[in-house]
């Protein structure tokens, strides 16, 4: 199976999976929405209990665990973004720049206060 280069090839790949199965009338953006909730609670449960300190330096195995978990969340988000015509990437992006101008660096940094509290 070759690798999934971009964000659109990998949506692609989701399409067919899911139209080989016939899973379109399963998958609305609410579906989609909710079960990327499910796999963030599912992500967040391996690090339940855990100090900070286990929780950035986990074992191989519960590492890969995760890992799994992330990439279930990332392929809900991708799905729901197909789902909903959204350039992901194009997204994040301008995502980015409005959180580079809520947070300047000479205010922010090593704060965590929200950008309302800033200043």
């Amino acid at each position: 199976m070759p690798p999934d280069d971009s964000i659109p090839q990998l949506a692609q790949r989701l399409q067919q999976f899911a139209d080989a199965r016939d899973w379109g009338p399963f998958h609305s953006p609410k579906n989609l929405a909710s079960a990327l909730i499910v796999e963030a609670g599912e992500l967040l449960e391996h690090f339940q209990w855990m100090t900070e300190a286990q929780s950035r330096s986990l074992e191989a195995d519960k590492k890969q665990a995760v890992a799994y978990e992330m990439a279930d969340v990332l392929l809900y988000l991708v799905q729901l973004s197909s789902a909903l015509g959204v350039d992901l990437m194009a997204a994040a992006r301008e995502k980015m720049a409005i959180n580079e101008s809520r947070y300047p660096v000479d205010q922010a940094r090593g704060s965590s206060r929200k950008y309302d509290e800033l200043g």
